[in-house]
């Protein structure tokens, strides 16, 4: 059976269509909202959704993304609890679904356990920041039995290692369009037509650009040089500043609309 994500790819490259990829971190601020957020965003164009599964050390995330982490975890959002919303979500849609995770939080969790979980419950793919190259090995064994794309992240600074880090990728390259940690900028120095094409050379899996994406209008002008757009602090910035939950939804789903339509142009 195709992966949903392959699919969605598929399916935009057809129309000519890049991908509007939000990330929202689960349990963030209660599981209840971030049930009520993924059926939100696909409705309002989302194409690939991603959940970051919170974490105490969150070393690749700015300081809205460790907020955001912090919250969910005082709230409780566990591994298991959060698979239970996954399942809940999967009765309502078929919107592609990532979880960005940390490589100890799916070492203690059991790699077998949480793979075979993801698949039960309709997660697509995984996206791994710290996970070490020569550790990959045995995760994409275990992800490929379970149908479960295992995202690779490359950087900037990665050009040697470009290669070794896109073979046998599927699913979508997260391409880092700017070095340090996640959150929203106002520009992005790095030259990202000539990085796209270093990456380009080495895969013609789609590629994400990610990390730093504030706007639709940053959104528009990058989306020349990739297949998907991914938006993560921007979007948590904009559940932050609400008064309540049906302000959450709206500023979300207001946002989500503005990057579709600046996407789908």
């Amino acid at each position: 059976m195709e992966n949903r994500i392959g699919l969605k790819f598929k399916e935009l490259k057809e129309k000519g269509k890049k991908a509007v990829i939000p990330f929202v971190t689960a349990g963030y601020p209660n599981l209840d909202a971030t049930y009520d957020l993924v059926l939100a965003m696909e409705e309002a164009g989302a194409d690939i959704i991603e959940l970051g599964i919170p974490y105490s050390d969150p070393i690749a995330d700015g300081v809205v993304i460790q907020e955001a982490s912090n919250v969910a975890l005082q709230n409780g959002a566990k591994i298991t609890k959060i698979m239970a919303t996954v399942k809940k979500v999967r009765r309502k849609t078929e919107v592609p679904l990532v979880y960005m995770l940390y490589y100890n939080s799916i070492f203690k969790y059991g790699m077998e356990k949480f793979m075979s979980e993801c698949s039960e419950v309709g997660i697509d793919g995984i996206i791994i920041p710290d996970l070490p190259l020569e550790e990959r090995k045995d995760i994409i064994a275990i992800a490929d039995k379970y149908n479960v794309y295992l995202i690779p992240l490359v950087a900037p600074t990665s050009k040697e290692r470009i290669e070794a880090i896109v073979e046998g990728a599927k699913g979508f390259i997260y391409c880092v369009s700017t070095m340090g940690v996640t959150g929203a900028r106002n520009e992005i120095s790095t030259n990202i037509e000539e990085y796209m094409k270093v990456v380009a050379e080495y895969t013609d899996v789609p590629k994400a650009l990610g990390f730093g994406i504030s706007s639709a209008k940053m959104a528009e002008e990058l989306k020349t040089y990739c297949d998907g757009v991914i938006v993560g602090s921007a979007v948590i910035k904009k559940i932050m500043e609400a008064e309540n939950k049906e302000e959450v939804i709206e500023n979300v789903k207001k946002f989500i609309n503005e990057l579709s339509t600046a996407c789908k142009k």
